[in-house]
């Protein structure tokens, strides 16, 4: 047996390898010690091999998954060796073979996949200055290539959001890019010989059943389809089999897609917080779909948006559809449906489970009402007719699975119960056999006690002899030629006739070849069903896209957003804009209403310079904006009462302060690492959003940095900016910069309290309330007295040019408070409440008196 392990180890050297025996998967050696480290599972030794102890450690078979998962999410990779041979007829060990390898980018079961998230292989190479992409979502049959160059590298780690990194092993074992090593992917060093660009081409028009690429717009993509050879060998070689379910491809290209680097996903927190967590964020805001497919096809769009406006206007046209027609009927009836992207994904790997396929069933059945709660005819919109058309699966697809699958199926096919009762005569007459085996004992002993006259005859059963006929001494003359003596008892004998040996036969054979009937029918219904691949897909997505539009139409009258309006020429005009997330979380918390800002840029605004004190609101007025302009891109409607959008390619963000201490970046380092790739990358058609640009550095040094960017910004770019800041000085710009504004997140100052308006307001600010804000942060008072006092003196100092100011002189002291007058003092000792009328009247006399004492 261990020979045999050791033969299946040494091909997967770097993988932890599961060994079935038995009910267990077992580990061994310096795989049962990772194990022990990683799953906390204990670690014993069993017998000798080569002279050593045999080291181990195992997992049950029935509680796998949860240990695989925990496995994937530390990156490992798991290969899983089942006995492929047969147990009875097996001369030595049991033959085993690795039927599957589970990685962190190529899981497919259930348990171990996020719902609401696409699991990505990607595979990465570099060829001179160019990167070469591709990806494949295992569990949905997505498959991608692009190439692009260093500056845009993160940006797609960042849309994509792989859970594995394939690499050369060159480029493993050497320096990787900031943006591969930033990425929390799993990362996976494949033979340089797998990164072929003749290969990929091979395997890619192999798969997709075509002569060329060129029908994908992929012809030309030769690095990528170096990407593409080590991706589809990896998934090949971790399935065990071709990828039935892959039948498209999509060549991304850059110049097609709004960017949005990492900074920009992180800083508008489209699906992670800036913490980590996946709420409360813009894509948990607007998913509410009943599905999973719905979910994942949402995170698509809105990480993928499109410069090309077609898509975004099918889209808007069929969310005004499903709002005029109704859309709580289609969400109700996308209840009843079952995953079938993934359902779909399972069956071409032959990795689908029975209840799976009797979810899929149910899905079917379902489709008519589904379809008849969609939108039809010439109202609903271009996009709607089509995903109706793929809501009509062969109808033979249906009827198969309900002849084929019981109603309710096993969880396992090794449990039996799976194949529906009179698909197969064969099938039925065995499991006859399993269950009316009493029965016919029971009738097989009253016809023999009528035929032989021996009324204490019995048919019984033990393991050990069988099925036999009992007939005690007294009945022995009377036994008839066709008995055949089994055993001899002191007082009794056994017997078997041809009849109950054949029964026997059947019968102790019956369950087990009733389960391996069952297999045999399961696998060819798993072959019918290939056939029906290509429709099933259409389904998939179809539903997908309809759970993702009844979400947004769902979101656009519960949040009270509206349709946006497309032109051609450079604009951002936005009537009374709200930041989605904010507002949704001041609602769910009883907070106050959220004040409603405007938005105006165009070709004769193109930059607005955003002062006003801290807390005021000026990043979450910056940050609405651009998730306003990313909603309408990706098809939505909007947080705003109205919207006009020109053309947007990229949405740019520098926000917050931040370091990168691993790779050796200061705040100020990443500070300027951002600005400068998006002075470098923003055009006219960019939305750049600036925050406290210049801060990490001494005021001087940040100002000039501050006021140089702005001033690129404005002339070279020429990009809708806006440039938020605390420099008092940059309020001077729009004075020599015709195309740049002053406006202000307007505030009260009441004493020493600040009233934040949160309103955006034309005009520079007259100041920035920090000492304020720092009281209510709650700042000890001699604190905030001393920064109160310095602060006056450094405003004094700057209007007459006097000498420097001592930054840390003790704050002055405040003013004995006076001695209290006589009236204070009487009116300190009065209680009206304690008073009677006659008192009040001689308290009222006496103050008159001391009011006349005093003026005298």
């Amino acid at each position: 047996m261990m020979q045999q392990y050791l033969r299946i180890k040494a091909d997967y050297p770097d993988t932890l390898v599961f060994y079935r025996m038995g009910d267990f998967y077992e580990l061994f050696y310096d795989d049962a010690r990772k194990g022990n480290r990683l799953l906390d599972i204990t670690l014993t030794s069993r017998g000798q091999s080569a002279g050593e102890p045999v080291v181990m450690a195992g997992v049950p078979v029935h509680s796998v998954e949860s240990y695989l998962a925990r496995l994937i999410k530390l990156g490992e990779a798991v290969a899983l060796a089942e006995q492929v041979g047969d147990v009875a007829t097996a001369k030595g060990p049991v033959e085993r073979k690795v039927v599957r390898v589970v990685t962190p980018g190529t899981v497919t079961d259930t348990e171990l996949l996020n719902e609401r998230a696409d699991t990505l292989l990607l595979a990465l190479i570099k060829v001179r200055a160019t990167w070469g992409l591709a990806w494949l979502g295992l569990s949905s049959g997505q498959l991608g290539m692009t190439e692009c160059g260093d500056k845009e590298l993160g940006g797609w780690l960042a849309r994509l959001d792989p859970a594995e990194l394939l690499l050369p092993q060159k480029d493993a074992a050497n320096a990787l890019p900031p943006a591969i090593l930033q990425h929390r992917a799993a990362r996976t060093a494949r033979p340089d010989w797998q990164f072929d660009t003749a290969l990929g081409l091979r395997k890619l028009t192999g798969l997709l059943k075509v002569a060329s690429l060129q029908g994908f717009n992929a012809q030309d993509l030769s690095v990528a389809q170096s990407a593409a050879a080590a991706l589809l060998s990896f998934a090949e070689h971790t399935q065990g089999q071709a990828l039935a379910h892959v039948t498209s491809l999509q060549a991304a290209r850059a110049n097609e897609l709004i960017e949005l680097p990492p900074a920009t996903h992180r800083n508008l927190e489209l699906t992670q917080t800036l913490r980590g967590e996946d709420a409360p964020t813009l894509l948990s805001l607007i998913d509410t779909c009943r599905s999973g497919m719905g979910s994942r096809a949402l995170r698509h769009w809105l990480t993928h948006p499109l410069r090309d406006r077609s898509t975004a206007l099918q889209r808007h046209d069929a969310i005004a559809a499903l709002i005029g027609h109704g859309f709580e009927p289609l969400r109700d009836a996308l209840r009843h449906i079952s995953d079938v992207e993934r359902i779909t994904a399972r069956l071409a790997l032959r990795q689908v489970r029975p209840r799976e396929l009797a979810g899929l069933r149910s899905t079917l059945q379902a489709l008519p009402a589904l379809s008849a709660a969609a939108p039809q005819g010439s109202d609903a919109g271009v996009l709607l007719v089509r995903l109706h058309e793929a809501l009509s699966p062969p109808p033979e697809l249906a009827a198969l699975l309900v002849r084929c699958i019981a109603d309710e199926p096993a969880v396992l096919l090794r449990d039996g119960g799976v194949i529906a009762s009179g698909c197969d005569a064969e099938l039925d007459e065995l499991r006859g056999i399993a269950q009316n085996c009493d029965a016919f004992l029971v009738d097989l002993e009253a016809r023999e006690r009528a035929r032989t006259g021996i009324t204490n005859l019995r048919v019984q059963y033990n393991r050990v002899h069988g099925f036999y006929i009992e007939v005690t001494s007294s009945g022995l003359d009377r036994v008839p030629a066709d008995y055949q003596r089994r055993q001899t008892l002191k007082n009794a004998e056994r017997f078997i006739t041809p009849e109950l040996k054949a029964f026997e036969d059947k019968a102790l054979s019956a369950q087990e070849r009733s389960l391996a009937r069952e297999k045999w029918l399961y696998e060819q219904l798993l072959d019918a069903l290939q056939a029906h691949l290509p429709a099933l897909g259409a389904l998939a997505r179809s539903l997908a896209a309809l759970d993702a539009l009844a979400a947004l139409a769902e979101r656009a009258v519960t949040l009270q957003w509206c349709r946006p309006q497309f032109v051609g020429h450079p604009c951002i005009e936005i009537d009374q804009g709200r930041h989605p997330v904010v507002q949704a979380r001041l609602a769910e918390t009883g907070g106050p209403d959220f004040i409603a800002n405007d938005c105006r840029l165009d070709a004769r605004t193109r930059m607005l310079v955003i002062t006003g004190p801290n807390m005021g609101g000026k990043s979450t007025y910056m940050r609405q904006v651009a998730l306003i302009v990313l909603l309408a891109s990706i098809g939505a409607f909007v947080p705003a009462a109205a919207c006009r959008l020109g053309p947007i390619d990229a949405i740019h963000t520098r926000i917050g302060a931040a370091d990168d201490l691993a790779n050796a970046q200061s705040t100020f380092m990443l500070e300027m690492t951002e600005a400068a790739a998006i002075v470098h990358g923003a055009t006219e058609q960019s939305l750049v959003l600036m925050d406290e640009i210049g801060r990490g550095t001494s005021t001087f040094d940040g100002l000039a940095l501050a006021s140089a960017i702005a001033a690129h910004l404005h002339d070279k770019n020429r990009a809708f900016t806006l440039f938020a800041t605390h420099y008092f000085e940059l309020t001077e710009f729009p004075v020599r910069h015709e195309r740049a504004l002053n406006v202000h997140v307007s505030a009260v100052e009441s004493g020493h309290d600040i009233v934040f308006l949160h309103a955006i307001e034309a005009g520079p600010a007259s100041r920035s309330y920090g000492v304020q804000v720092a009281r209510l942060a709650g700042m000890p008072g001699t604190l905030l007295r001393q920064a109160r006092a310095t602060l006056e003196a450094l405003e004094a100092q700057a209007i007459s040019g006097d000498a420097q100011v001592d930054l840390f002189a003790a704050p002055p002291t405040p003013a004995a408070a006076p001695e209290p007058s006589g009236i204070e003092t009487a009116l300190a000792t009065i209680d009206p409440d304690a008073l009677t009328p006659r008192e009040a009247l001689e308290a009222l006399y006496r103050l008159k008196s001391l009011q006349k004492a005093h003026a005298s």
